[in-house]
């Protein structure tokens, strides 16, 4: 099923959820309808208008936000007092001050494991999960992404290498002074082609106006630099927790839509989760990558939430 036309949001706001960062969010749809939370990726990614798309507005309260650091929230790019248990929180706090009592949550890439470890963490507040292009935040998918795809995408990995004095290095270890350099020319070059690499691998075919999303300094700055910080760090939790929690939420409805060609994060994430799951649907979106923009996945996506629909009524 295609998206639904874009609706505006009908209250939006900010958030002081720190003494540094305040979160804007926005609510469309029906004030009175099944609440869900749209939790987007990265890090540091942000909302888009047509992330509204999505959800049927006469049936569901759609919540939006930017994490801390990224598009509308403030400051820009800042990863003090930035963490995964710190956006688990912030969401606890977003629904709290919003006053709903539990929400499906749908998130899509870092915003799926930002999703499952707010469901391990409240499994009492979460309905259901939709979640696409799952990743797990362990050492083994950043390997991945930093090291072994460079097989499929070799000109693509000497372009992202080649800022670096040191080629062969741990490219994570790597960028972080220089994306965190005060030296802003030395920062935002880092951030382009750190951004650059990641765009290029979303998609099973190219973006076509790479260069023109490229041109905004301010998301470069924001995902590479909060992507970095997460990685640089190990998300700040043990490596694989979310299966070793799992447990917590195995019954859980879940939907996952999978890219099958995914190169940002591979599917064996998402098989890895749904077999310890006893409520899940897993769909492989048969010629699609890991973007929600391919007409696969976004079709998934709505086709899921609209089969929720008789689960929660």
């Amino acid at each position: 099923m295609e998206k639904y036309p874009l609706t505006e949001p009908f209250k939006k706001g900010f958030l002081n959820v720190s003494k540094i960062h305040t979160i804007y969010y926005e609510e469309v749809g029906n004030k009175d309808g099944e609440a869900v939370l749209y939790i987007h990726g990265g890090p540091g990614g942000s909302i888009k208008p047509e992330d509204r798309q999505y959800f049927d507005p006469k049936f569901y309260h759609a919540v939006l936000f930017d994490q801390r650091g990224c598009g509308k929230s403030t400051p820009s790019a800042e990863i003090k007092e930035n963490t995964t248990l710190d956006l688990v929180e912030d969401i606890e706090k977003l629904r709290k001050y919003l006053g709903i009592e539990k929400w499906v949550v749908f998130g899509g890439s870092w915003g799926s494991t930002l999703s499952l470890i707010y469901a391990i963490s409240h499994p009492e507040r979460v309905k259901a999960l939709v979640l696409r292009g799952v990743y797990l935040g362990t050492k083994e998918e950043n390997e991945w992404l930093y090291n072994q795809a460079k097989t499929f995408f070799p000109d693509k990995y000497e372009d992202l290498v080649s800022i670096l004095d040191q080629k062969d290095t741990d490219l994570i270890k790597a960028y972080y002074p220089l994306l965190n350099n005060k030296n802003k020319k030395i920062a935002q070059n880092a951030a382009y082609h750190w951004a650059k690499w990641e765009l290029s691998l979303v998609a099973l075919k190219q973006i076509p106006n790479l260069e023109e999303v490229l041109s905004n300094s301010k998301f470069n700055l924001e995902i590479a630099r909060l992507e970095n910080h997460y990685f640089h760090n190990d998300i700040f939790l043990e490596d694989n927790f979310i299966l070793k929690n799992i447990n917590k939420i195995k019954d859980i409805k879940t939907y996952i839509i999978q890219g099958r060609y995914d190169m940002v994060c591979p599917p064996i994430s998402a098989y890895k989760i749904s077999k310890k799951l006893n409520n899940c649907n897993l769909h492989f979106a048969p010629t699609s990558g890991h973007s929600s923009y391919e007409i696969e996945i976004s079709e998934g996506l709505v086709d899921a939430l609209e089969d929720l629909k008789k689960h929660l009524k």
